[in-house]
């Protein structure tokens, strides 16, 4: 059985060294946390997800604007490269995006691989325009509700409101992180090797290259 929470300030040390483990040193340098920085992560949708209290995935979001609209930027997703293979990074991605949906928001961006992450619904966003040097056939999109991606183009930026900033600072301190855990099954094995190469991909096409 896995454990899917949100991550807490405590889970803070454990989920960097995971993200050191799987990606290339400088990660912090590439394009999609000029995005970030100085901006709360939205505390709701960050996911850890554990067994027997060991952490094995992770997975955080970030609010920015495109043209002025909301949206959610997906990443990183990471998997302990000893449970690659067994489909967790699928669960976190299927789980957070569960959430986003009742908690309202309308889309998604993501910078990775689309061969993996079509399976999750998302596709090319050609009028999307990510900080240079991001590879434009990976801006990926997924429209939580229909149509949410229609006319909404341009270039992705910060998240700079003071109420929506304040509000994801107010809900990082204040999160109650066990009432939103829930309790997992390990996915079956059609699921498994569906993600088979996904959870190597989920370690580093959504680390926003």
């Amino acid at each position: 059985m896995y454990e899917i929470c949100p991550e807490t300030a405590a889970d803070e040390p454990e989920v960097e060294a995971l993200y050191d483990l799987c990606f290339a040193p400088g990660r912090t340098a590439l394009s999609s946390y000029r995005l970030r920085d100085g901006v709360p992560k939205v505390a709701d949708l960050c996911l850890v997800l554990r067994t027997d209290g060991i952490l094995l995935a992770a997975i955080r979001f970030w609010p920015v604007r495109v043209a002025q609209k909301p949206v959610l930027l997906l990443g990183p997703v990471a998997v302990h490269p000893t449970a690659q293979g067994e489909g967790l990074g699928g669960l976190l991605m299927r789980n957070s995006l569960a959430r986003a949906r009742k908690l309202g928001w309308a889309r998604v961006l993501l910078v990775g691989d689309a061969p993996y992450y079509n399976r999750f619904g998302f596709a090319r966003l050609d009028d999307v325009v990510m900080p240079p040097p991001t590879n434009p056939d990976r801006v990926l999109g997924l429209e939580l509700s229909r149509g949410a991606w229609v006319g909404v183009t341009g270039q992705v930026t910060r998240e700079t409101s003071p109420q929506v900033v304040e509000a994801l600072a107010h809900r990082v301190r204040g999160l109650d992180a066990a009432s939103a855990c829930v309790t997992v099954e390990p996915p079956d094995l059609a699921v498994s090797q569906e993600d088979d190469n996904g959870d190597q991909s989920a370690a580093g096409a959504s680390a926003d290259q």
